[in-house]
This record gives structure tokens, sequence and C-alpha cells, in this order.
């Protein structure tokens, strides 16, 4: 049984998830790297102190069986990363009601779920840390991101709100704002809906998908974040946000300094609306 502490993480097998579990492992952490198909890795489950489970978020007895194997490997888990995620993006009229719902169990019960399933372990060891990756946009609104930026929302309220009951249990809520991030998560995790018959709404679109690819070009690459993550775990402080990439530093301040008239025209401007 390893002594070293231990960090379990949704989300493994690509982009911020897979860079945290390099990281903390790299830092001498062992790792639960939980993902959706495990059968399908090939690096991660051969790395030293890294046990990789199975887990859909959306599925509770998948999380409570991986719990039950990292302690049962490591003896006790002292982190929870929440990352797993998934994004709709499009007009909410050409959006599905598979697609909606998908949304909000992956992002907002999806996290409650496996936050839920770690407390009562982390209760009973009077520490941990829960660790929600969130988003800028988390904070403000753009333009075809209805259903991804409502869960972003929910996730800074659960977390902030999260944060008060915990302190009764000596567990720490942190909370990940990142910017944009050169991931794969455009390939792998973004699903785009849209119905060309649905004519008012394609100039729209293809103005904020030319700045969205911009935008994406521009992000910070995985580790900077994974880097964050291990900071705010380590730090000892108290402090809940963490913005992460420089279009996240200048979005969240420009949303405080800013009234709603004038940030929301700043947000038209640099998608190309106006």
């Amino acid at each position: 049984m390893s002594t070293n502490k231990t960090i379990f993480i949704t989300g493994s097998s690509s982009g911020i998830g897979r860079a945290c579990v390099r990281h903390f492992q790299g830092e001498g952490w062992n790792v639960v790297a939980t993902m959706r198909n495990p059968q399908a890795e090939t690096e991660l489950n051969l790395l030293n102190n890294v046990h990789v489970a199975r887990v859909d978020v959306r599925d509770i007895d998948s999380l409570s069986i991986a719990v039950e194997k990292g302690i049962e490997e490591f003896g006790k888990i002292d982190v929870l990363l929440n990352n797993a995620g998934f994004g709709a993006y499009g007009p909410l009229e050409a959006t599905s009601l598979e697609g909606i719902d998908r949304q909000f169990e992956t992002n907002v019960l999806g996290l409650i779920y496996s936050t839920r399933t770690l407390i009562p372990h982390f209760r009973k060891n009077k520490s941990g840390t829960v660790v929600n990756v969130g988003s800028m946009v988390g904070k403000a609104g753009v333009p075809l991101g209805s259903l991804y930026n409502s869960t972003k929302f929910a996730v800074e309220g659960f977390s902030e709100a999260l944060s008060y009951e915990m302190d009764a249990i000596g567990v720490k809520v942190k909370l990940i704002e990142p910017g944009s991030v050169k991931t794969d998560f455009a390939g792998r995790s973004l699903h785009f809906s849209n119905d060309e018959s649905l004519t008012e709404y394609q100039d729209l679109i293809q103005n904020v998908l030319y700045a969205r690819g911009n935008f994406r070009e521009s992000g910070i690459m995985a580790e900077r974040v994974a880097q964050t993550i291990y900071d705010a775990v380590t730090d000892e402080t108290d402090r809940l946000r963490y913005p992460v990439g420089p279009d996240a530093d200048f979005l969240l301040s420009e949303r405080k300094r800013l009234d709603d008239s004038d940030f929301m025209d700043l947000v038209r401007q640099t998608n190309g609306l106006s």
C-alpha cells in the first residue's frame, strides 16, 4: 500500500485529464485514471503508480466500483479531479432533446455524482480536495453556447456552494477556469448542431465558427492547465477560483469591469458579429 498521495481523475483518455495523469504521476502521486473505454488505453496503463479504471460519470455504479478499486490499490484517495466533459454547441432550436440531456448529464449530473461518491471517503478521513474543471464561459455567455455555457455556470454555483459544507468536514473545493486550450476537445468531446434550413442562423454560425478557429489556434497547452491544477491542489490555501490563460484573464476581468450591454458588445465584436 502506497504512502504517496492519490488523485482520482475523470476523463483521463485525452486533453486536460490525460495531461493531469502524466503531471501528477511525474510529481510522485498515485493516480486513478478513469475513462469510458480503458480497454483502448495503451500508454497510461504502463506508468508506475497509475491505475486505469472504467468510469462513465453518468453511471453511478461505475463510479462506486472505481473508487473502491482505487482505495484498495492505494489505501486512500486525497483528491478528486472532475474533468470529464462534453460540449454541445449550436442554435438551441437545432439541438435534439437527446443532445440537451447528454450535455447536462455529463457536465453537471456526472460531476455531482462523482463528488457525492467521494465525499464519504473524504469525511471519514477529515481531509480531501474536490477540483472541478469549469471554464471562462462559466461566467460569460458566448454565441451558440447556451447549453455548454449553462452547464459551466452550474459548475460555478455548485463549486461555490459546496465549499461551505465541505468546510465542515475539512475538505477544500477548487474551481479551474481555463480559456481556450489546444486539445482534441473539438474532435472528441464537442458536438455541433445545425439545421441549414434554419437560414436565419447561418451567418451567425459562420462568423462564430471562424472566430472560434482563431481562438483555438492561440489557445494554451493542456499541460499548463495541469500545472495550475497541481498548484491549486498543493498551495494549501482556501482560494476557490483559478483562471488559466490570457483569454480567461481578459474575459473574466472585462466581465467584472463592464456592464451587461458593454460586455455583450465586446463579445459580439470578438465573435465577428459587429
